[in-house]
């Protein structure tokens, strides 16, 4: 009888395909949710007709229907099967199911446990991926309470266990407020990050964030997180932030997970939570918590925000450039973090800026056969968490030889992410050096300062060795121009007296970063461009660039491009540098004093 039916996949980026499930679904009374892989059941020879069909995004199936027909023929586990093979084959070894409660003993006779109850739907697991989470709550909190119960004074409010569930996207002084308040109610106060991998800032950076600002507070302990609090699978409208007519099933479902499984295994008799004034999908969070939980003998306790105060704002300032007001809102402990984000963010800026003269873009590679956009982005991805060590390592105190530890293992994970080729190595050592000083001073003045960037940029430039055998060095000694080391010991004078007072010039014009592009092109002695195509090639390239510059076209850009490749020429230490120009746009004030434009 089986032999008489097929399962394939259904490719959903396909529109066709796409509306065929959600016909289907809509006729079994549901709706396509998102998902990465979905597959339907047809009856040999027939392609229109789905008779069922369930998806998977992640480790959690989704869209799950069967036809009474098949329904009756016991076609659900089949289906089934072929869904937990597919996410076996990526990885998973435990996976949920989202499904209708009527659908309950179907799933169960399949191995699967009821974890989550709402009133429209369920979450069920094949697995023991929330037994393993339970028995470390379970375990941190017996280590935490034998400890607890030896400094307890007695006191009944003391004997208080709270929890609270953040995102710290990035860690805020609002978070810090919320979490110093409530340690102050509670013996122990259990702080237990989002896992989920989708917000701005990455779950290793949150959890670093978080557990480096509060490292005073001797009773608050931060948790693991894991997909059995606010995550894809338990709450995915969370990370759209939009609201829909599945919102509440979904908070209920993440509600009973805490009440049900988290809270008895951590001890918890109180949730803290920080008051919502602007995101209306929170704030319905918090409204159902408190009408919920103390259903279930959990007390919450909303606390109000510090005014003006939010992650949402810190992430706005980021990325208008206002690096000086996203600081203003954070505790010091993600100050590094900010700096990582700013460099890394004005490497894809520069990446991103399309059409460039030999250069890689979103259009093509340039003079790079070797490189193109995706390779690129991977580097970038992978130079992100050093950069943000490097300015951590930095905020004490500027060691030269840790600096260039962290800067070696950093070229280590580029050349591993990109296969070997060499993407960013003249990027990492500008932004590397230049986001150390700027943590350094931003730790101990509070502020950065241009002439003091370039007094503490020069100071430490002198003390790293002069390198030998590189593409710069070798330029160095065939054309008396160029090296990297010697114009970060000048601490890159072109760029604050020119490039960057040109560049903020160019404000409200669409094309500033390309003329700022030129404007480097111009000016600066390019080892990538000498050690191409020598002394005439880069002379060559600052008489176009300037010539272009003078007379602005888009296709002006294209037509030096289409030249460039022919001719293997690429101004990577030009794009070095305008990614650099661009760090220090977000970091130093506006009113800084530059000095005389070269000519």
């Amino acid at each position: 009888m089986y032999n008489e039916y097929e399962i394939r996949p259904l490719p959903l980026s396909v529109a066709s395909c796409r509306e065929q499930v959600e016909r289907f679904l809509q006729s079994n009374g549901l709706r396509l949710d998102a998902v990465d892989y979905y597959a339907g059941v047809f009856k040999h020879g027939d392609d229109e007709t789905i008779l069922a069909g369930g998806g998977l995004q992640g480790d959690v199936m989704k869209c799950v229907a069967v036809g009474g027909a098949l329904r009756a023929e016991g076609f659900s586990s089949r289906l089934v099967s072929h869904l937990l093979s597919e996410a076996l084959g990526q990885g998973f070894s435990s996976v949920k199911v989202f499904t209708k409660p009527t659908n309950e003993g179907i799933f169960a006779d399949m191995g699967f446990k009821t974890i989550a109850c709402g009133d429209k739907a369920i979450l069920m697991e094949n697995g023991d991926g929330l037994k393993n989470y339970k028995a470390y709550l379970q375990g941190i909190s017996a280590q935490m309470g034998a400890r607890d119960d030896a400094a307890a004074t007695g006191m009944a409010h003391e004997r208080a266990v709270g929890g609270i569930v953040m995102n710290a996207n990035p860690f805020t002084r609002g978070h810090r407020f919320l979490i110093e308040q409530a340690s102050k109610r509670c013996q122990r106060l259990y702080v237990i990050i989002v896992r989920e991998d989708c917000s701005q800032f990455s779950y290793a950076e949150r959890m670093a964030m978080v557990r480096e600002g509060v490292a005073d507070l001797g009773n608050v302990t931060v948790m693991e997180g894991s997909c059995y609090a606010v995550s894809s699978a338990t709450f995915p409208t969370y990370f759209l932030k939009e609201r829909d007519e599945g919102t509440d099933t979904q908070i209920d479902l993440d509600l009973d997970l805490f009440a049900t499984h988290i809270a008895p295994a951590l001890g918890v008799t109180v949730r803290f939570v920080g008051s919502e004034p602007l995101d209306a999908l929170t704030r319905r969070y918090n409204e159902r918590m408190k009408e919920e939980l103390p259903r279930r003998g959990i007390d919450v306790v909303e606390m109000e925000r510090l005014d003006g105060i939010s992650a949402s704002l810190v992430r706005s300032r980021l990325s208008e450039g206002d690096f000086k007001g996203a600081a203003s809102l954070v505790a010091t402990s993600t100050y590094p973090y900010l700096l990582g984000w700013v460099a890394t963010s004005s490497l894809r800026k520069e990446l991103d800026l399309t059409p460039k003269p030999g250069l890689v873009d979103r259009h093509d590679s340039g003079s790079h056969a070797d490189m193109d956009y995706a390779l690129m982005a991977k580097s970038i991805h992978a130079l992100r968490p050093y950069l943000s060590a490097l300015a951590k390592a930095s905020a004490t105190v500027l060691d030269v030889g840790r600096i260039r530890e962290i800067g070696m293992d950093a070229e280590k994970a580029m050349l591993a992410a990109t296969g070997g080729v060499n993407t960013h190595r003249g990027a990492l050592f500008a932004l590397g050096l230049s986001v150390s000083v700027a943590s350094f001073l931003l730790h101990h003045d509070g502020r950065i300062d241009m002439e003091r960037m370039r007094k503490e940029t020069a100071a430490v430039a002198h003390q790293f060795p002069t390198p030998q055998q590189t593409h710069g060095n070798k330029v160095k000694e065939r054309h008396g121009v160029g090296g990297a080391l010697d114009t970060a010991r000048e601490a890159w004078p072109l760029l604050f007296a020119d490039w960057l007072p040109f560049y903020r010039r160019q404000r409200g014009d669409e094309h500033a970063a390309h003329k700022t592009l030129l404007r480097i092109m111009a000016t600066l002695d390019d080892t990538n461009v000498y050690y191409r195509g020598g002394a005439e090639a880069a002379q060559r390239v600052k008489e176009e660039a300037e010539r272009l510059l003078n007379g602005f076209t888009v296709y002006g850009l294209k037509d030096l491009n289409t030249r460039f490749v022919r001719k293997n020429i690429s101004p990577g230490g030009s794009a070095d540098m305008l990614a650099l120009t661009l760090f220090f746009d977000s970091v130093l004030p506006e009113d800084l004093e530059s000095g005389t434009p070269a000519q």
